[in-house]
């Protein structure tokens, strides 16, 4: 766990002073993920997008550029701001569900519109083929590969995502499938390449005589590439040989591998309560608004000198660190720490780029974190500001 604090310093004056809760990303691990993913395109001739869901702190897009093909988008504002910001980048976007009010203005963004339904296909595709785009349609492969996070499983039973090969079967059409230009499978999250591999198995198997027609495939995100007990050699021959099968261009849209380990997130001890044997540490940022991923996944984010649980000298330094809202399951985790807590301690979790400041909230009118860049020079830059103008301004005029 030490390994994803190399190279902060909590006790520097200039990280001690700024003002908590906060984000501080840091660009020399970014950069360091994107070389990662670029030596995966030079070795395969693969592009790789950054998929905004996870990540979209533009202020970097400039840096990703110089290593990523562009970016995937999940609606019309991703879309908009890939363009805007990685202007060079190809857009490539899938929604669940487009809006036919909203999709002259996609278009203008889009580069690659994927569709989820051989019906919304059918009602769209001529619209977006006579602006020039490249056509997709995202594909169920029936094949689970996940365990303990359902709600991050799109082949589930009843799934919403994609067409399975009985759909298709039914009512593919020649004209539709002639204005094809390729299938896109997105399955995984946080898995290594084994289970891709399992994936494009069962994707062959029921797609595999249409591949032929395509001119790409995008095998979405949730690929953990720079994780560092990926299996990276093994994904290189996965991309190998659709490439080399099927003479496709091959996309990956991962999000997390993007920014994996590249930020934090800063916040100060308020109050220390006791309930029976717990020791509950409140602090300035919630779970909930703040990293909900925490409550949602569920998972427990690594804190910067916790202590491993089994090592434990004694249960006085065992905390529950909590938020401060009123949301009674507000809680971050349970941690063993190196020292005694005290009001005012300021404590630093890591992971903190991904699903953080894309998903963060203002409940109970909790600030928004401000953000932060970590330079690769050691200094810091205040990317935001956040006020009360940011809460008032999204509940009314």
């Amino acid at each position: 766990m030490k390994e994803i604090f190399d190279g902060l310093d909590p006790n520097r004056e200039d990280i001690g002073a700024l003002k908590t809760p906060c984000y501080l990303i840091d660009e020399q691990k970014l950069i360091r993920n994107a070389e990662i993913l670029s030596s995966v395109c030079s070795r395969t001739g693969c592009k790789i997008l950054l998929a905004q869901k996870a990540f979209s702190n533009y202020d970097f897009y400039p840096l990703l550029s110089k290593y990523l093909s562009g970016t995937e988008a999940s609606g019309l504002f991703e879309a908009r701001l890939g363009k805007e910001e990685m202007p060079d980048g190809e857009v490539h976007v899938f929604c669940a569900a487009y809006r036919e009010d909203e999709f002259d203005e996609l278009l203008s963004y889009a580069d690659h519109i994927v569709f989820n339904s051989i019906r919304q296909l059918s009602c769209l595709v001529a619209k977006a083929k006579a602006q020039g785009k490249s056509i997709g349609l995202r594909i169920n492969p029936e094949c689970s590969t996940q365990e303990g996070h359902e709600i991050y499983d799109p082949c589930a039973p009843g799934s919403r995502l994609g067409v399975t090969r009985s759909v298709w079967d039914r009512e593919m059409t020649p004209e539709l499938f002639s204005l094809l230009d390729g299938l896109h499978f997105h399955t995984l999250c946080e898995q290594g390449s084994d289970a891709l591999e399992v994936t494009l198995r069962a994707f062959e198997g029921k797609f595999g005589d249409v591949l032929p027609y395509m001119k790409w495939i995008n095998m979405g995100g949730g690929h953990h590439i720079t994780k560092a007990d990926y299996d990276l050699e093994k994904l290189i021959k996965l991309i190998s040989y659709v490439r080399d099968k099927w003479a496709l261009q091959v996309y990956l849209e991962p999000g997390e591998a993007v920014a994996l380990n590249a930020g934090y997130l800063l916040s100060r001890v308020l109050d220390i309560v006791e309930n029976g044997d717990t020791k509950i540490a409140i602090l300035d940022s919630s779970a909930a608004c703040h990293m909900p991923d925490v409550i949602e996944m569920p998972y427990t984010p690594p804190l910067m000198n916790a202590a491993d649980a089994a090592d434990e000298p004694s249960e006085l330094r065992r905390y529950r660190l909590a938020g401060p809202t009123c949301l009674s399951g507000d809680i971050i985790g349970d941690y063993s720490l190196e020292n005694y807590l005290k009001i005012g301690d300021m404590l630093i979790f890591g992971d903190m780029a991904i699903y953080t400041t894309v998903k963060n909230n203002t409940f109970n009118g909790m600030p928004l974190p401000d953000i932060y860049r970590l330079k690769t020079d050691g200094t810091i830059e205040r990317l935001t500001k956040f006020s009360y103008s940011d809460f008032k301004g999204r509940l009314g005029r």
